[in-house]
């Protein structure tokens, strides 16, 4: 059986680097909202309790088991 081979026929579409500035925002921005969801479902109502109440507790209880953080 013959092959035919066709090269050129449809070029392959080379992805464009992204450059950091357009990036590094949405980094930090992504990060910093980790890190307070990360408070939330870790510390919040502990000894560094930034809001009063069981409301946070109760909203982030099953996330806190999941993620293995003591909250009992």
């Amino acid at each position: 059986m013959a092959q035919s081979t066709v090269s050129g026929a449809f070029p392959s579409p080379a992805a464009a680097p992204l450059p950091v500035q357009s990036v590094l925002p949405w980094a930090a921005f992504f990060g910093i909202l980790m890190l307070v969801l990360l408070y939330f479902v870790g510390a919040e109502q502990g000894a560094t309790s930034v809001l009063s109440g069981e409301g946070v507790h109760e909203w982030v209880h099953d996330g806190r088991h999941l993620l293995g953080f003591p909250c009992h």
